[in-house]
């Protein structure tokens, strides 16, 4: 039979009963779309976070207290430590221990909110240096002046302050330089205003009070340690090499022989992205084997409705095999009015789940968020020969079934 006929045949067949065929394809439809769109939003997703930790700079190194966090608990505890200290830092700065050291700068955490006449704010209060902190976000200042390395050793009660922050707490005030914001029952006064920057990594700089972190220490925490401590090597060629350093030094000044015993853990933004992209991997994939499992059902519910079709069509197919069609003929047919109609099933659910994306797309830019619509070609075509596969597999046996039955009996009935 040739292959413009069998379609033909296999269309004019499924066509009888449309409604039927379309509940049957129903399965594969949900099944192919959602595929697609976990793949098109996971991608989103990993481009997002990729671009937001790559906005911090590839030449950027972050180092923390304790061993590397297995969890939320573990993150923590990590703020109570106090394994970084000045003394590090003095040594990490030694151009004889890091060579290739650009700039280095330790940071505190400081909980709690901040105030100005009666007004509250929840920001994120930062002890830190204010030349750093614009650096590595790469941040502008709209009004005043950033503090120096004076203001850090004299332990200055001055602030710089994100654009939510100045929105928030001095409402339409335009002139905020100079005023006092308390944070943790202290004055400190405003001396910058960052102009309006949104997410950097897992930050908010409209969100941010920076105020230095030696004045952190010792006026709000009471603390003589750091929560972290921040470089910049001078190139990110030299990461590696300069990570490398910052170990072997901190580990000759703590007294560790054994490396399992660190008390210290390095981030790089490089490695930050490899475990993010390795998450999202095997997230994708667990979904996708959930997902497949639909698919596997919707392959058993296109196989029923075949062998309800072939005890329907019984007095078609003794007329055919009366006529002179082969047992070869009839199965080749239901076989591929099965593929028609998984392979129709994969289309609209391709078709589908990128509309569905375009839309979720177009909803979290609207949001706020910026979120890339991307296509994942790989996915839709897995999912439309693995929707030729479930017509294969899954028809073969209704095929078979129509095959093999007597034209005699199947003129009887």
């Amino acid at each position: 039979m040739q292959i413009k006929h069998l379609f033909k045949t296999s269309y004019m067949g499924l066509r009888t009963n449309m409604v039927r065929s379309l509940l049957t394809i129903l399965g594969i439809v949900i099944g192919i779309s959602a595929i697609i769109l976990i793949f098109s939003l996971g991608k989103g997703a990993e481009n997002l976070i990729m671009g937001e930790l790559s906005g911090m700079g590839t030449d950027t190194i972050v180092i923390r207290p304790g061993q590397q966090p297995k969890g939320l608990s573990d993150i923590t505890d990590a703020l109570f430590l106090d394994s970084l200290t000045t003394e590090d830092v003095e040594a990490l700065k030694r151009k004889s221990n890091v060579p290739y050291l650009a700039e280095i700068a330790p940071a505190v955490m400081v909980p709690g909110t901040a105030s100005y006449r009666g007004e509250t704010f929840k920001a994120t209060n930062f002890g830190w240096s204010a030349e750093l902190m614009v650096k590595m976000f790469g941040a502008e200042l709209e009004s005043g002046v950033l503090f120096d390395d004076i203001d850090i050793k004299n332990k200055a009660s001055v602030a710089v302050i994100g654009s939510k922050v100045k929105e928030e707490l001095f409402g339409n005030e335009e002139n905020v330089i100079g005023k006092n914001i308390k944070i943790k029952g202290r004055n400190f006064r405003v001396i910058g205003v960052m102009s309006s920057r949104g997410q950097v990594s897992s930050f908010n700089v409209d969100e941010i009070i920076v105020i230095p972190y030696s004045t952190a220490q010792v006026y709000l925490l009471g603390i003589n340690h750091y929560h972290e401590i921040i470089l910049k090597a001078t190139s990110a060629e030299f990461v590696n090499q300069t990570v490398q350093d910052i170990k072997d030094t901190l580990r000759e000044r703590h007294d560790i022989t054994d490396i399992t015993k660190d008390d210290f853990f390095v981030v790089t933004p490089e490695g930050m992205l490899d475990q993010i992209s390795t998450i999202l991997d095997a997230l994708t994939l667990f979904l996708s084997a959930v997902v497949g499992i639909s698919l596997v059902v919707g392959g058993v519910g296109v196989m029923n409705i075949m062998l309800v079709s072939v005890t329907e069509r019984t007095k078609e197919i003794g007329l055919r095999k009366a006529i002179g069609a082969t047992n070869k003929d009839v199965m080749v047919q239901f076989l591929f009015e099965a593929i028609i109609l998984t392979i129709t099933g994969g289309i609209v659910g391709v078709l589908l789940g990128a509309g569905l994306a375009t839309l979720i797309t177009f909803g979290l830019n609207l949001a706020g968020y910026t979120w890339s619509f991307s296509f994942p070609l790989g996915a839709a075509i897995l999912g439309l020969v693995f929707s030729i596969a479930i017509g294969l597999i899954f028809g073969i046996y209704p095929a078979r079934k129509a095959s093999q039955k007597s034209p005699i009996e199947a003129l009887k009935r």
